[in-house]
C-alpha cells in the first residue's frame, strides 16, 4: 500500500461535475489499496474573482486582509470535495492550512514555509479518512492567515508528502506531463517519461509554467518524488526524480521561452567600483527581482548595465532605476517591454561541448537577434524580440532533435 498526496489544480475542481470526477478519481486510487491525501486549489478562475472583488470594494488591500480573502476560495473547493467523497462512502475531513500544520513567516501574499506540523493529517489517515487540505495556505508566527503565493497550492502539495514520508506527491494539471516544448507552439513536441529535478527546475525558471518552480525546489531539496499527470486521463505522466549518472541522456532534454520579463538599461553608468552593486542592491530594497545581466565593456570611463525584470516589477523598476540614475551620475534609462526569452535545457550539456554555439547558429540562420546571453551548467538562454520567440523555439526545437516522429 502506498500513500500519495495527490494535489488538483484550479482546472481540474473547476465546477461541480470536475469536482465528482476528481472524487472518482481519488476513489479509484483509494480502492486500489493506497492511502491518499489530497490538496486542492481554488475552483477554476475564483481567485480572480476575489482579486476583483477586492479592487471594487478599496484602492487599499492590506496584505492581511486579502490573504484572509485569497484563502477562501481553497477553502470552498476543499468543502465541495469532502462532500462528493462521502457521497461516494468515503469518509473525509476537511483541512485549511493552519489545521494541517503549515506553519509560515509573516510575509503577506507570499509566505514561506518554516515548518509542517501534519499530526491532525496524519491521524485523519490512521481513522481510514481522506485528508482534503486547501493548498496555497498556512499561519504564520503571528497566528495570521497567511497565502503562499500563485502556485502555492503545488509547494503545500510537495510539504505535505515531506512531512509525511508519503511514496510519491501526484501534481495533476491539464496536460498530461511534462514535454519538450510547449505543444501550443510546436505540435510534435514530445511528452516526457522522466526529468530530473534540475532539468525541470531549469525549466519552471525559464518559461514550463507547471509545476510552480518553487515545489519542484522543495522537492529537491527534500526528496520527494514527483509525478506530473493530467487530471483528466489515466494515462502515466512524467517522473521527476534525482539525475541518474550513468543514464545515457539527450544533449538537450527541452526548449522552453517566456514573456514575462522586460529588459532595462541603465546607460553611462559611471565606471568605478560599487557601482553596480549599489544599482542592484537598490533594485531589491525596491523589492524587484532581477534576472539576467549584462554589462557592456567600459568606453571612456562609463558603461552600459542591462537587466530583465518581471512585466509587474517594470513601473517600480522604471523608478528606482530613474532616480538612482540621476545620484550616480548616468546618462538615463529605458526599457523593452516586447521581449522573449528562450533557453535550451538538458542535463547531458555537462558533457557535451558546442550546445551554445548550436543555439546562436540555428537563431542566426532563422534571422533572430540575440539580445542578452545567460547560463547555467544545463541551461542556455537569449534574450530575443517577442514577435519572434515562436520562430526561435520551433527553430530549436527542430535542430536538437526533440520533436516527434
Amino acid at each position: 500500500m502506498a500513500l500519495l498526496v495527490q494535489k488538483f489544480g484550479g482546472t481540474a475542481v473547476g465546477d461541480p461535475d470536475r469536482i465528482r470526477a476528481v472524487a472518482d478519481h481519488v476513489a479509484r486510487t483509494v480502492r486500489q489499496g493506497n492511502q491518499v491525501v489530497l490538496v486542492v486549489s481554488a475552483m477554476g478562475k475564483e481567485t480572480d474573482s476575489l482579486l476583483r472583488l477586492a479592487d471594487d470594494v478599496s484602492s487599499t488591500h492590506p496584505g492581511r486582509e486579502m490573504d484572509m480573502l485569497i484563502t477562501a476560495g481553497e477553502r470552498k473547493a476543499m468543502a465541495l470535495m469532502c462532500m462528493a467523497l462521502h457521497d461516494l462512502d468515503l469518509p473525509a475531513d476537511s483541512f485549511t492550512g493552519s489545521q494541517a500544520g503549515f506553519l509560515t513567516d509573516t510575509e503577506h501574499r507570499n509566505a514561506k514555509i518554516i515548518e509542517v506540523r501534519p499530526e491532525r493529517v496524519r491521524a485523519a489517515l490512521d481513522a481510514g479518512r481522506i485528508p482534503v487540505v486547501g493548498g496555497s495556505q498556512g499561519v504564520s508566527t503571528d497566528n495570521d492567515v497567511t497565502f503562499l503565493g500563485r502556485g502555492g497550492s503545488d509547494t503545500t502539495a510537495v510539504a505535505l508528502a515531506h512531512a509525511l514520508d508519503a511514496d510519491a506527491c501526484e501534481l495533476y494539471t491539464d496536460v498530461t506531463g511534462v514535454f519538450t516544448t510547449d505543444p501550443r507552439v510546436v505540435p510534435a513536441a514530445k511528452w516526457m517519461d522522466r526529468i530530473s529535478f534540475d532539468e525541470l527546475l531549469e525549466m519552471t525558471a525559464t518559461g514550463c509554467p507547471k509545476p510552480a518552480m518553487r515545489s519542484v525546489e522543495y522537492a529537491r531539496t527534500h526528496g520527494v518524488r514527483l509525478h506530473v499527470r493530467s487530471a483528466f486521463t489515466w494515462q502515466e505522466g512524467t517522473w521527476v526524480d534525482e539525475e541518474e549518472p550513468d543514464m545515457e541522456q539527450a544533449i538537450i532534454s527541452a526548449v522552453t521561452h517566456d514573456t514575462s520579463e522586460a529588459k532595462m538599461t541603465i546607460s553611462g553608468v559611471p565606471d568605478q567600483p560599487g557601482i553596480a552593486a549599489r544599482v542592484f542592491r537598490e533594485l531589491a530594497g525596491a523589492g524587484i527581482n532581477v534576472d539576467m545581466i549584462v554589462q557592456n565593456v567600459s568606453t571612456e570611463g562609463v558603461t552600459d548595465i542591462s537587466f530583465t525584470v518581471p512585466h509587474d516589477d517594470l513601473g517600480m523598476a522604471m523608478s528606482t532605476g530613474g532616480s538612482l540614475a540621476t545620484e550616480i551620475g548616468a546618462a538615463g534609462v529605458t526599457s523593452d517591454a516586447a521581449i522573449a526569452r528562450v533557453s535550451v535545457v538538458g542535463a547531458g550539456m555537462r558533457t557535451n561541448p558546442g550546445v551554445a554555439a548550436t543555439m546562436f547558429e540555428t537563431l542566426a540562420d532563422c534571422g533572430v537577434n540575440i539580445q542578452m546571453i545567460s547560463t547555467s551548467a544545463i541551461r542556455v538562454s537569449c534574450v530575443v524580440s517577442e514577435d519572434r520567440a515562436e520562430d526561435a523555439v520551433k527553430a530549436l526545437h527542430e535542430n536538437f532533435g526533440l520533436s516527434g516522429n
